[in-house]
């Protein structure tokens, strides 16, 4: 059995690869995918656990338990779907803000 004895020289970092991160630039925060976020009220039992497992914590509950998000807050949804899939009445959906913006003219 052989073994290769040479010692490999280190990776070297492609170009343009940062080790530190940092905050995105601003034509990387216009190319982020807005999304709108329905509560369907009727379905709701007010348990809380949309506001409770919101990663970015923009959902907040009224008074009566109700789950709201305020208009300033809605552009910092991630579309994590987090909400949506551990409610258990399915009274939370999540869609893409502008779905028709996001399609190319090419197809017909």
């Amino acid at each position: 059995m052989v073994h290769d004895t040479k010692s490999r020289p280190a990776a070297k970092p492609e170009v343009g690869e940062n080790k530190t991160a940092s905050a995105p630039s601003t034509a990387q925060q216009k190319k982020r995918k807005l999304h709108r976020v329905t509560f369907y009220y009727k379905w709701c039992k007010s348990c809380g656990l949309c506001s409770a497992f919101c990663v970015k914590q923009i959902i907040q509950t009224d008074k009566n338990g109700l789950p709201f998000i305020a208009n300033d807050d809605m552009d910092r949804c991630t579309g994590c779907r987090f909400c949506e899939i551990h409610c258990p009445d399915f009274a939370i959906t999540i869609q893409n803000k502008y779905p028709e913006r996001r399609h190319s003219d090419d197809r017909q």
